[in-house]
């Protein structure tokens, strides 16, 4: 994952190099877990999000 995360980064950080460029990311981000998410992981995920400006961030119950 981590060396996922760090191809992303060069990828982002070569094309906001571009002269002009105008760069929107959008992110969607689906966490299926059978036994649910904790409250404590729930709040801390929220509060990251909330951090990084994220404009919608919740979880739903299946």
């Amino acid at each position: 994952m981590s060396s996922d995360a760090g191809k992303v980064q060069e990828a982002l950080s070569r094309l906001f190099g571009l002269v002009g460029a105008e760069v929107e990311i959008s992110l969607d981000i689906q966490v299926k877990v059978p036994q649910g998410i904790d409250h404590d992981i729930q709040r801390v995920v929220r509060e990251n999000c909330n951090v990084l400006k994220f404009d919608d961030h919740d979880f739903e119950k299946e």
